[in-house]
Formats: structure tokens, C-alpha cells, sequence
């Protein structure tokens, strides 16, 4: 469950007589980013309320080089989102999408509105796992919207090549700002499968010089995390397949270029996360074979030492049964004789075992 679901859950169920003050700290806890740009230059501010926002008209923007971008990071509510419905024209459904968690990444089409959902990713090192996050692009005429449950650095480099003028990004229009984003994000993808790829070769050289269990535990953990990061990356080439169709009007035929090199990325990350389960999957055969074959010669070691101690229990049996007129019960070294016999027998089966190369 995600941290975002579990907010608006535990919002559900508060005292009425708090809910303000709740309101009133879940808005402290959102980050709103506005960034405004052209080819002569960017803006940038930060502020804690939507309605502080520039209301761009569709027809101002149409008619403009500058481009909007508004990056919301935090938990949201209804209330909180109400005035992007006025300001730019969205849809009530796109809206209520907004507050809708664990979506499965989708794109949508509202009438000169493109609304894509997907999840962000990234590797935690201190609990070896992938976390992830559901966020939301929102397209329009000019500019676009980001929405993400909490502020990570997915972003950053996006906002570092408007900063500093890198690349084509201030030279170009909304829909190339949504491909830097989508870019972005498919870019995380690599990272955590680099991590991912060196948990997969530490667990090939545990599996070959030292399995235990807990080699196992890690097999399986491994096993989760991979099924997880396909889950989250075949939706998205769906997403990235669809937007390369050229179907909304808001993109230009110059995006479908790029658009093309990020859903080849996608590809290459799936494939990937295959060739990762796939390597995995034969960890685990390896280990149990593995443990086979460590219980098979146990068991080969067991039997050849019960193999050894069936003549001396036979002898020992023998000369314990106290018969009277046994012959050998009067010997002076009948004793020592005994053991000495018993030593001989063993030796004896031991190297016949060496020369069968049976241990």
C-alpha cells in the first residue's frame, strides 16, 4: 500500500473536529514548482498554494513560445486541486483520477488534454528493495502538470537542462517537456536495474560457493523485485506505444521521433528485467541442485560409515553372545585379537571404497 493511499485513508477516519488542522498539514507537506520558459530564458518559483499559480489561458499559450511546466509533489485532495479544473480546463474525471491510488499506468485523451499515469521508481540501498510511486503528467496547449506522492529526484535533471539552457528543451513546445519527463523516468528504470543487476551477480557467486537458506530468502526477494519492475515497465511501453501513434493534436510529428527513442528504451529495459528472471530463475536450479546435491553426499558419507560398522557390529555380536565353550573366550589375548581384527576389517573396506572412488 502506498504511502499516498494510506494518508488518504487515514483522512477518511479522523475526528471532524480536526480535520482542518489535518487539511492544514497535509498542505505544508506539498511542494509546488512553477516553471516558466522560453528560448530567451526561464523562471522559476516556488509556492504553497495552486490558486498562487499563473492562470494561463489556452488561447494565450496557443499564441506563445512560453512554456508552463507545474510540478506538484505531496498528497492531494479535492479541495486542494479544485482550481486547475478553471484554470486549465480539465475534465472532472481527470481530476478525480488525480486522487485515485495505485493506478495501473494508462494515457487517456480529454479533448486537448493528455492525462498518462505511471509509476516512478527507485532503488532503496539501507532495505534492498525498489519503491515505488504513482505519478501523473497532464499535456495541454503550452503547458503541462506533474503530480507525484512525494518529491524525489526523478525530476532534477529535467529541471537543470531548462535552468541552464541544455539541449533543445527551451527551444521546443509542451509536448517535448512531457517527453523530457517521460524520459526521465524510463532513464530511473536503468538505475535501478543496474542495482538490481549487481544483487543478481552477488547472488550467483553466494549460490556457487556458499548457499544456505538465507541465500534462498534472497533468491525469492529477488524474484518479487523483478516481477514488480515488469509490472510497472509493460504498461508503460502500452503508454508509449499509444502516444507514438500521433493520435492527439497536441503532439507534433517532431515529438513521435523522440517518443520512438524512449519506447526503444522501455523495450530495452523489459527485456532487461526478462533476461534478470531468466538468470534468476536458474540461480534457483543451481541452488537446488546445489542442495541435492550437499544431501547426497551426506547420505553417501552416512552410508559408507554404516557400511564400515556392519562387519564390526557382526564381530562384536559374536564374541558378546558369552557362550561357555566358546574357544576363543580363553584366550590370554583374545581381546586384543578381537579389536585387531576389527581395525583390519576396516582398513581394509575403506581402501577398497578409495579404489571405487566412492568418497
Amino acid at each position: 500500500m502506498s504511502r499516498f493511499y494510506q494518508r488518504r485513508t487515514e483522512k477518511s477516519t479522523i475526528n471532524p473536529a480536526r480535520e482542518e488542522e489535518s487539511e492544514t498539514e497535509a498542505a505544508q507537506e506539498v511542494k509546488i514548482s512553477v516553471i516558466t520558459y522560453n528560448e530567451s530564458g526561464s523562471q522559476e518559483k516556488a509556492v504553497t498554494q495552486i490558486r498562487d499559480c499563473l492562470p494561463p489561458s489556452d488561447a494565450q499559450h496557443e499564441g506563445s513560445s512560453a512554456v508552463m511546466w507545474i510540478d506538484i509533489s505531496g498528497p492531494l485532495s479535492s479541495e486542494m486541486i479544485a482550481p486547475l479544473r478553471e484554470q486549465f480546463d480539465l475534465h472532472p474525471l481527470l481530476l478525480e483520477k488525480l486522487l485515485a491510488p495505485n493506478q495501473r499506468p494508462k494515457l487517456e485523451d480529454y479533448d486537448k488534454r493528455v492525462f498518462i499515469v505511471l509509476r516512478m521508481l527507485r532503488y532503496n540501498e539501507e532495505k534492498h528493495q525498489v519503491e515505488d510511486q504513482q505519478a501523473s503528467i497532464v499535456l495541454g496547449p503550452g503547458w503541462v502538470l506533474s503530480f507525484e506522492e512525494e518529491a524525489w529526484e526523478t525530476y532534477d535533471a529535467v529541471r537543470d537542462r531548462i535552468k541552464n539552457a541544455g539541449g533543445r528543451i527551451r527551444k521546443m513546445g509542451s509536448d517535448y517537456l512531457a517527453y523530457a519527463l517521460l524520459d526521465a523516468v524510463v532513464d530511473s528504470f536503468f538505475l535501478v536495474l543496474e542495482k538490481l543487476g549487481n544483487r543478481v551477480e552477488s547472488l550467483e557467486d553466494a549460490v556457487v560457493l556458499r548457499a544456505n537458506p538465507h541465500t534462498l530468502s534472497a533468491i525469492h526477494h529477488l524474484k518479487r523485485q523483478l516481477l514488480f519492475l515488469r509490472r510497472s515497465t509493460w504498461p508503460l511501453h502500452e503508454v508509449l506505444s499509444s502516444l507514438q501513434r500521433g493520435e492527439s493534436s497536441l503532439l507534433s510529428d517532431q515529438i513521435l521521433v523522440y517518443l520512438r527513442d524512449v519506447h526503444d528504451n522501455t523495450l530495452q529495459v523489459i527485456e532487461t528485467v526478462e533476461a534478470f528472471r531468466d538468470i534468476v530463475a536458474g540461480t534457483l536450479d543451481i541452488y537446488l541442485s546445489s542442495a541435492s546435491n550437499r544431501m547426497n553426499e551426506i547420505m553417501t558419507v552416512l552410508t559408507i560409515i554404516a557400511t564400515i560398522f556392519i562387519p564390526l557390529t557382526f564381530i562384536t555380536g559374536i564374541y558378546g553372545m558369552n557362550f561357555h565353550w566358546m574357544p576363543e573366550l580363553s584366550w590370554h589375548y583374545g581381546y586384543f585379537w578381537a579389536l585387531g581384527l576389527m581395525v583390519v576389517v576396516a582398513l581394509g573396506m575403506i581402501a577398497y571404497f578409495r579404489h571405487k572412488k566412492w568418497f
